[in-house]
């Protein structure tokens, strides 16, 4: 199974369009999760001619987009329990990776996927992949846009990012 792995869209403030890379790159996954920061539902329908979509909502998200996504949930794909959450809230001193990796500290996890903070994480702790895609429009101070795919292969689980320097 693959999973096309997107957050802080922001759209259509940050772009009118997903950016072609992701595009192409979704066009061959088996599902796509959103981990916050949407801004608009127009991204979801755009992401649902590429796959079915799952995720959550950011801090930027209105109350559409809470309630049809939640802030928070555990999706079992491929045999595999991943965490999702966008990484904002309470814990200002606390880094948005403390955060996420809180908000799934009482349950059983393969993966946390998490977004807020635009930048790039992929490490393991405590046998749980951490993974945060970066952002496909709006790269602040990274050198690259990003989005991430996660694999699952029988009992294995990977996950890796795909950078790029033009987002249209």
């Amino acid at each position: 199974m693959l999973i096309g792995v997107v957050s802080d869209t922001h759209m259509p403030r940050m772009a009118k369009s997903l950016p072609p890379p992701l595009v192409q790159a979704f066009g061959k996954v088996d599902r796509i999760v959103h981990a916050g920061d949407w801004t608009e539902l127009g991204v979801l329908a755009e992401l649902e001619k590429l796959a079915p979509v799952d995720g959550v909502a950011g801090n930027n998200d209105g109350p559409d987009i809470v309630k049809r996504f939640g802030l928070r949930k555990i999706l079992k794909l491929g045999g595999k329990r991943i965490g999702l959450v966008h990484g904002h809230g309470e814990g200002a001193r606390s880094s948005t990776e403390a955060r996420a990796l809180r908000a799934f500290q009482q349950s059983e996890v393969d993966c946390i996927v998490y977004g807020h903070s635009h930048v790039p994480v992929l490490k393991e702790v405590n046998g749980v992949i951490v993974f945060n895609p970066g952002s496909p429009t709006a790269k602040r101070k990274q050198p690259q846009y990003s989005f991430g795919l996660i694999k699952i292969e029988g009992t294995r689980i990977s996950a890796r990012h795909v950078f790029y320097k033009e987002k249209s």
